[in-house]
C-alpha cells in the first residue's frame, strides 16, 4: 500500500543543455557510467548454446559466449596480439576456442587463456599466461544476462527489490516478439520521459484510457495533489481490463503463482538504470532495453516474453499482443525526439523540474553521483 507522497517540495533545475548535446559529456558518461554499471545483453534463452554474440557496452565491444554446456563467459572483443576483433558478426557459432580471424591466435572460450599463437614462433621472453583475453563480468537475473566491464562492479540493483518478480516464472519465458527502433535523442531524454506522466494526457490517449490515473498526469494515486495515506488504493487498469493488450483481455492463461495484489495491480515495473526496464503483466512480460549510440541518438529494443504454452496456442499472434505497447512506445519515441530538437536550441540552457517529476530528479542525482565517483 502506498504510504507516502513522493512529490518534490521544490522545483529544482534539470541537467544543463550540454548533458544532452555535448560529445565531451557523452564520453564522460560512457567512461563513468556505462563502463562501470551493468548492461543488459538480452535473454539467456535467446543465446543458443555453442554461440557467441557481439555486444556494445558504452564505448567497448564485448564478445558474450554461451558454451556448449550452457555456461557463460564474456571478454573484450579484441585479440591480445594486435587488437583485431574476434567476433565479427552479430552472432556466430562457437566451439571450444575463440579464434582470431586475422592471425589465428586462439583462446579458451571458458576462461580466455591463450591456447595458440597460430603460425607465429615467439621468443623465450613471451609468456602465454600474460596474453589471455580481458574478462568481462557476467550476472544473471530473471533470465536476463547482464555484463559489466568494471573489474569489481557494484551489485546489480533496481528501483525495487529484485525479488519483486519471484512469482513470475521468469527463467522459463520465451521471447515471442521483438521490436527495435533507432531514436534521434540522447539516451537520458528517453529515460526522463519514462520517469514522469505529466506528458501522458497529451501524448498517450490510449494509455490514459487503459490506466485512468495516467490521465491525471501522474503515475500513481499517491501523486495526486491532496492525497492522504488513509485513502483506499484504486485499481490501476480500467474496469474490465486485466492486462496491456488492445482489448485488455489476457493473451493466455494468467501466471498461476501471482498474488491477488499482483493481479489487481495489472502491471509491475522494474527499472535497472542505465539500460533496461521490465514490465510484468498477469499473462506476459515485456522488457525495453536502451543503448546509447551517440550524444544525440540511441537504440530501443522492446521484447515480449511468454510462457511456451501461450506461444503454442493455435493461431496465437505475439505481434497482436505487442500492438498496444508499441502504440505507446512510438508515441514516447516521437515525444523524446521532439524534446531533443528543442534541447539543441542555443536559447535553452537548463530546464526546471515540477514536483511530479521526482523520479527524474532521482535519475539525475544517480547519474551525477556515478560521474563524480569516477573522477
Amino acid at each position: 500500500m502506498q504510504s507516502e507522497q513522493p512529490l518534490l517540495d521544490h522545483c529544482p533545475q534539470s541537467l544543463p543543455r550540454e548533458a544532452y548535446v555535448s560529445p565531451d559529456w557523452y564520453a564522460r558518461e560512457m567512461a563513468a557510467v556505462f563502463s562501470r554499471q551493468w548492461t543488459c545483453a538480452g535473454r539467456l534463452a535467446d543465446l543458443p548454446k555453442g554461440h557467441m554474440r557481439r555486444v556494445t557496452i558504452g564505448m567497448a565491444e564485448v564478445v558474450l559466449c554461451r558454451l556448449a554446456d550452457g555456461g557463460l563467459s564474456a571478454f573484450h572483443n579484441a585479440c591480445r596480439h594486435r587488437g583485431s576483433d574476434l567476433c565479427r558478426g552479430e552472432e556466430q557459432p562457437l566451439g571450444r576456442l575463440i579464434s582470431c580471424p586475422y592471425h589465428a591466435w586462439a583462446y579458451d572460450a571458458r576462461d580466455g587463456h591463450l591456447v595458440s599463437v597460430g603460425h607465429a614462433h615467439p621468443t623465450g621472453d613471451f609468456r602465454r599466461e600474460d596474453h589471455g583475453l580481458i574478462p568481462v563480468q557476467v550476472r544473471l537475473w530473471a533470465g536476463f544476462i547482464f555484463l559489466s566491464t568494471a573489474s569489481a562492479p557494484e551489485p546489480l540493483r533496481a528501483d525495487v527489490p529484485l525479488s519483486i518478480l519471484d512469482n513470475w516464472p521468469m527463467d522459463s519465458l520465451v521471447t515471442g516478439h521483438r521490436w527495435t527502433k533507432d531514436l534521434a535523442c540522447n539516451w537520458k531524454v528517453f529515460w526522463e520521459n519514462y520517469s514522469e506522466c505529466l506528458h501522458c494526457p497529451g501524448i498517450h490517449p490510449e494509455l490514459c484510457d487503459m490506466v485512468p490515473v495516467y490521465g491525471k498526469g501522474v503515475m500513481a494515486e499517491n501523486e495526486v495533489q491532496g492525497w492522504t495515506p488513509d485513502q483506499r488504493p484504486e485499481r490501476n487498469l480500467k474496469p474490465g481490463a486485466e492486462t496491456w493488450t488492445l482489448t485488455g483481455a489476457p493473451c493466455g492463461t494468467a501466471f498461476p503463482d501471482l498474488t491477488d495484489e499482483e493481479r489487481q495491480r495489472g502491471y509491475t515495473f522494474v527499472t535497472l538504470w542505465p539500460t533496461i526496464y521490465v514490465v510484468a503483466h498477469v499473462d506476459y512480460v515485456r522488457s525495453v532495453r536502451l543503448e546509447p549510440t551517440g550524444p544525440q541518438s540511441c537504440r530501443l529494443t522492446a521484447e515480449w516474453h511468454f510462457p511456451p504454452e501461450t506461444l503454442g496456442q493455435p493461431g496465437f499472434d505475439a505481434a497482436e499482443v505487442a500492438a498496444f505497447a508499441k502504440i505507446v512506445l512510438r508515441q514516447d519515441a516521437a515525444a523524446a525526439e521532439m524534446n531533443q530538437r528543442g534541447l539543441r536550441s542555443p536559447s535553452f540552457s537548463q530546464g526546471t523540474l515540477m514536483p511530479e517529476e521526482f523520479e527524474i530528479r532521482h535519475f539525475h542525482r544517480w547519474l551525477l553521483t556515478q560521474m563524480e565517483a569516477s573522477t
